[in-house]
């Protein structure tokens, strides 16, 4: 039974600036090429915006007993310290105080999250550092258990 539930989906104006992008490609195939090549390239545009809806966004989730980012979990018993990050704490940790040995699970568009330490003594992993809307729940949920 899943606890908490967070999806962090791409802001509308992501996915109209990289469909810009696109459609400035197809504009320039078409001027380049005929119209039949114009519509095959929009076709792939518009294709390619829609995957990238379902691709760039993110799910966070907790069961009581192990919490999934995505494809990565990991069990409660190695979870240490969440601190909750606010935007200028994130940005640090995000740029220079980062660890290259630590996992990251960032959205760009979200400038807020939490760190989770890591006290697997087996694992290289220093810390999880999530963005979420909903630190402060994931740390009271963290803590607790």
């Amino acid at each position: 039974m899943v606890i908490f539930k967070e999806v962090l989906r791409p802001p509308i104006w992501v996915l109209a600036f990289i469909y810009f992008l696109l459609l400035s490609l197809v504009i320039a195939i078409w001027a380049a090429f005929d119209t039949t090549a114009m519509l095959a390239a929009f076709t792939a545009a518009t294709i390619a915006i829609i995957y990238l809806t379902f691709a760039m966004r993110s799910n966070i989730s907790f069961d009581g007993n192990e919490l999934r980012i995505d494809r990565a979990h990991i069990d409660i018993k190695y979870l240490g310290e969440v601190t909750i990050l606010d935007s200028p704490a994130m940005r640090l940790l995000r740029t220079r105080d980062a660890d290259p040995a630590a996992y990251l699970a960032i959205k760009f568009w979200v400038p807020i999250g939490v760190k989770i330490t890591v006290v697997d003594p087996r694992d290289p992993t220093p810390y999880w550092l999530i963005t979420s809307k909903r630190g402060e729940e994931i740390a009271a949920l963290l803590n607790k258990s």
